[in-house]
């Protein structure tokens, strides 16, 4: 063990017997692990740090985009007007597979962001 983290144990083994971590919100809760995986690992903390800021990433500010985009489809009647909105989804996707590194498939993402959100 390294002094830094001999350290940081004292001080929090400290603040323990003091009473520092008794009555905190959520205490007694399960921790929510939010899914990052789409976030490069040395983006993680900053992501985190923006999110509990009240910022969105982009990756999902535009995943939600491809979300609704994909909903009002399945709802419009016009023909010309559907079209419009395939164009501007394949274009979000598009964007969205370069930001991942990855190419990203409609069928796949719907069916995840249901398996995600609809239990």
């Amino acid at each position: 063990m390294d002094i830094l983290q001999a350290i940081a144990e004292r001080k929090i083994e400290e603040a323990a017997r003091n009473g520092a971590f008794t009555g905190l919100p959520g205490a007694g809760k399960p921790v929510k692990f939010e899914d990052e995986s789409f976030v490069p690992e040395d983006l993680r903390l900053a992501y985190r740090v923006l999110k509990n800021a009240g910022f969105v990433p982009p990756e999902l500010e535009l995943k939600k985009e491809i979300f609704n985009l994909s909903a009002l489809l399945k709802s419009l009647d016009s023909e010309s007007e559907r079209i419009k909105k395939m164009r501007e989804l394949d274009l979000k996707l598009a964007k969205l597979g370069v930001m991942l590194k990855r190419p990203v498939h409609l069928e796949e993402y719907e069916n995840r962001l249901y398996e995600k959100f609809l239990p």
